[in-house]
């Protein structure tokens, strides 16, 4: 009985082992189905969520966000790769505080491990980073990081970064899964930086188109040059994002540009600045009548850099404003701070255009007051035809007639009255035809305004110099300094550049000449051996005399650094 009672029992426990195994199986596949449906959700709220944001930046950090957490990462970044294919132009992370990553110093530029998947944009996968031949190491502060997965994201067939994940939680391994559904999102990701790109453009002409029409209208009703060109300057430099806008046009019968507008960073050093066509970006933009880019204007060897005026700038592109058969009629300058990314292609494409339009309506606003000129000198040439043809032929006519009653007057002091009424007449008729004169005439030939004048006094110091001096002009010298008092200055300017070049021996000058309307100031400074106590004063008397003439003074110093500053001030209208 005991023995047939055994295998029994042994038949009963082997179907129940089996049924157990089973459910064991059952239960494992249904929790593998449940965290694949689990993944596949978080997998696409993750799209939804960097598809969500317009936002350049915003979409970025997105990306970032979703996948450390589909792959259950502690660290994450993602990497833009710049122009130039080969490095990183931007780097965005997240699981690091911005303590560390200050301690740490710069963000990657792309090598070791990160430089691999720019050169082979495919998908890595690695257990250990150390292990790796293009690993090198980490920078000191750090954090540890050992397992790691990477991705490219492509826009458009273009690599246009990665997304590099380390340190996988639970000590756990990237594993076929997490490559899979990284490489999803990279897709999604990819779709969502060009429709956030394509909303910047939009945004971006949007801008351009405002700020243009915003110049046509300001020309168009008659708003003063200096502000439209000032307007120019301050909308370009704010959708470019640069630290230093300014416009330079050039000189009349000089080959120098003059920059009327400056504003942002430096603005000072350049605003009234005399700029050479051949030693500065404004000018061989100019000079070309094209573009011209640098990518630290404050260590491009094509680009004199005296007077100093680009401390904490860099990136930098200088555009003519117009390029039509006459030639440009000016150019805008645009820096970013040193360290900000260079001006792309596009940017400077799209810069061209704004200054080809606002070329275009400054022509059309010139146009319109040209017309409005003619309107007035024929209106002249009437108004003196008028009074040659009726008012003095009736006042000529009026004279002849008392002179011949005043022959008939037996009255004598009736007879002087009327003579003194014929002298009268007499006196007139010739303000009258002075008047006509005045009427018909026109102002003299070009170049003989003050900066003109003065411009060609400077350069034809630099000959006896043997170098040019910096110039500097603000104000409207032209047409609030009378030609007396312009005659002066340009005398004083001649005579302070003969004496550097006679006694200062000096490797460098500086001239300022500003007016504010009720005061013109001229500053020649040097940086040569200053003016000894004793010898020849004559010039320097020449210069006090012409001062004192015009109400004015001279004064001289010597700066610490060495050299002589001369500052030569006269009011404009007498006290």
């Amino acid at each position: 009985m005991g023995s047939s009672e055994e295998p029994r029992e042994a038949r009963v426990q082997l179907p129940q082992l089996r049924l157990d195994e089973l459910l064991e199986e059952l239960q494992a596949r249904l929790d593998a189905a449940r965290g694949t449906r689990d993944r596949v959700h978080s997998l696409l709220e993750a799209v939804l969520s960097v598809g969500r944001d317009l936002d350049a930046r915003g979409t970025l950090h997105s990306i970032v966000e979703a996948a450390a957490t589909l792959v259950d990462a502690e660290y994450a970044a993602l990497g833009v790769i710049g122009p130039d294919g080969k490095r990183l132009s931007a780097f965005h992370t997240i699981g690091v505080s911005q303590e560390l990553i200050e301690k740490i110093g710069p963000f990657p530029e792309g090598h070791g491990i990160l430089g691999e998947l720019i050169s082979h944009p495919e998908p890595l996968r690695l257990v250990k980073l150390s292990e790796h031949p293009s690993s090198y190491g980490f920078p000191a502060h750090h954090p540890p990081m050992n397992t790691f997965l990477g991705v490219p994201i492509r826009v458009r067939d273009q690599v246009f970064g990665n997304l590099y994940l380390t340190e996988k939680r639970g000590g756990l391994q990237f594993d076929g899964e997490d490559e899979s559904v990284l490489a999803t999102l990279a897709v999604a990701a990819g779709v969502a930086i060009d429709n956030a790109r394509l909303y910047e453009e939009s945004r971006l002409r949007e801008r351009w188109l405002q700020a243009n029409a915003e110049i046509t209208y300001n020309l168009m009703s008659g708003r003063a040059r200096t502000e439209v060109l000032g307007l120019i300057a301050e909308r370009a430099g704010e959708i470019t994002g640069s630290a230093l806008a300014a416009v330079a046009l050039p000189m009349e019968d000089t080959e120098s540009l003059a920059v009327e507008i400056a504003v942002g960073m430096e603005a000072e050093a350049h605003r009234g600045l005399v700029l050479p066509m051949d030693r500065s970006l404004m000018g061989l933009a100019f000079s070309g009548a094209e573009p011209v880019t640098s990518a630290d204007v404050g260590h491009d060897e094509r680009i004199s850099l005296e007077p100093p005026r680009f401390g904490g700038l860099g990136p930098a592109v200088a555009v003519p404003i117009g390029t039509d058969k006459a030639g440009p009629r000016g150019v805008v300058l645009l820096a970013r701070e040193a360290g900000r990314q260079a001006f792309s292609a596009t940017e400077t494409e799209t810069l061209q255009t704004f200054a080809a339009q606002a070329a275009v309506a400054m022509e059309l606003a010139e146009r319109r007051q040209d017309a409005e000129e003619v309107a007035v000198l024929k209106d002249r040439d009437r108004i003196a035809r008028d009074l040659h043809d009726l008012a003095i032929q009736r006042l000529f006519a009026t004279g002849m007639t008392l002179q011949s009653a005043g022959r008939f007057i037996e009255h004598e002091e009736a007879a002087e009255r009327v003579v003194r009424a014929v002298d009268d007449l007499d006196e007139t008729i010739k303000i009258i035809r002075s008047t006509i004169f005045g009427l018909r005439s026109r102002e003299g030939g070009a170049g003989t305004g003050l900066r003109a004048r003065v411009v060609r006094a400077v350069g034809e110091a630099a000959t006896v110099l043997g170098f040019a001096p910096s110039l500097r002009m603000e104000g409207l010298l032209d047409t609030d300094v009378p030609r007396d008092v312009a005659d002066h200055v340009v005398a004083v300017l001649s005579e302070a550049l003969t004496n550097i070049a006679r006694h200062a021996r000096a490797g460098r000058a500086d001239v300022a000449l500003e007016t504010d309307g009720s005061e013109i100031r001229l500053t020649v400074s040097d940086n040569g051996v200053g003016i000894p106590s004793e010898g020849r004063r004559s010039g320097l008397r020449n210069m006090e005399e012409r001062a004192r003439q015009l109400g004015g003074a001279l004064d001289l110093g010597s700066p610490a650094e060495g050299g002589t500053v001369l500052a030569w001030r006269v009011p404009l209208s007498p006290e």
